[in-house]
């Protein structure tokens, strides 16, 4: 172990030397942060809609303030006589006409048409229109007395939002940045550290000393887990000043599969460097490898269980998506080790793998005795 701890305290004395790695490691990170913290929203807003109002009666503004009134939809001129004019500038996503004997025909309790034309360029915001316009006239029906008594749903639910009842977005999106940050770039310092000891030709020293392949790693996996755990305490601190983050229940479930995490991410980087020529090639690899993934098939924003077969399998062997389960449930639900006593098993199985798979590669590349 001494030798380990060696080969870590030179791994840190070179870190802290090169300043373009320690901006790297801390700074690229809460810009990362900063910019998928406040860039990432999930939830449709501000959408422009158009209205062409043919009756301009009472029933009809006040029908037209409503939906405005739900602040998901903000106003757009409609220039032009077609009401698709202004879907086909690309100005609104949505054009509302309403007939010239709206108010008569309800008030006669005559089913009246109001057409509703929707750019289906995006189909989930598409989705998001259709279904708010469809709520929202049923609700100003309601409101405004036009809908007889009988017609009403006997069945009220009672609706109430557990965890985030506020429906805080950075709730959701803040705690699978984590999972993001502290994979890519932990792996992507390790990876690139190995690398250079391949270009300045200082590995071969490893190669021709005593020191096993497995120390040598350990050594390396040591020190950047210890650069992980600052970027970590870094990142969180911010995200929780910037984003008003509390922990929620018991904080070891987060700290032990941090430290876990980190472990797995280190390891993954030190099988690139072991497989890449050069830089270039450490930083492409676990950019594709390590960053795609990570956004993609973690869970961070699409469900896995809308990922189609077979990447749906593929998911299952991604770190992230178990550190994801972790941060959500510390900063969000709460529950404890009973909720997600599996993920840091999980990261640590995938970990050890890659950590096997590396130490093998360099192994072979060790001189003979």
């Amino acid at each position: 172990m001494k030798r380990v701890f060696s080969q870590c305290l030179k791994e840190l004395n070179q870190f802290r030397r090169d300043r373009l790695t320690v901006a790297l490691a801390f700074v690229l990170p809460l810009a990362v942060l900063l910019i998928y913290g406040f860039a990432i929203r999930l939830e449709a807003k501000n959408i422009p809609l158009a209205v062409q109002d043919f009756d301009n009666s009472f029933l009809s503004r006040t029908y037209v303030e409503r939906l405005f009134a739900t602040q998901q939809f903000v106003p757009t001129p409609l220039e032009g006589t077609t009401p698709t004019a202004a879907l086909d500038r690309g100005d609104a996503k949505a054009t509302v006409v309403i007939p010239p004997d709206f108010e008569r025909r309800i008030k006669s309790h005559k089913p009246v048409t109001v057409q509703a034309l929707i750019d289906g360029t995006d189909v989930n915001n598409a989705r998001v229109i259709q279904n708010s316009l469809r709520a929202t006239t049923q609700f100003f029906l309601r409101s405004s007395g036009l809908v007889p008594a009988q017609a009403a749903s006997p069945i009220q639910p009672h609706l109430r939002i557990w965890f985030n009842p506020g429906r805080r977005e950075a709730l959701y999106i803040v705690p699978g940045i984590f999972g993001v940050i502290l994979w890519v770039f932990p792996s992507m310092l390790a990876s690139i550290a190995l690398v250079r000891e391949k270009e300045q030709g200082t590995i071969v020293q490893v190669y021709a000393s005593d020191l096993s392949a497995v120390e040598w790693l350990l050594g390396k996996e040591l020190a950047y887990v210890i650069v992980g755990l600052g970027e970590a305490l870094v990142v969180m601190l911010v995200a929780t000043l910037l984003f008003n983050l509390r922990f929620r229940g018991d904080p070891t479930t987060l700290i032990v599969g941090t430290v876990i995490y980190l472990g797995a991410a280190v390891a993954f980087g030190l099988l690139v460097g072991a497989r890449a020529g050069n830089q270039t090639g450490a930083v492409q690899g676990t950019a594709i490898a390590g960053f795609l993934t990570a956004l993609l098939l973690s869970g961070f924003i699409y469900r896995i269980e809308n990922i189609p077969f077979p990447l749906s399998l593929v998911s299952n062997i991604i770190p992230a998506r178990y550190f994801i389960d972790i941060t959500r449930d510390a900063f969000v639900r709460g529950t404890g080790w009973i909720g997600v006593w599996y993920a840091p098993l999980a990261i640590a199985l995938i970990g050890g793998f890659f950590f096997r798979v590396a130490t093998r590669v360099l192994h072979r590349m060790q001189f003979k005795d």
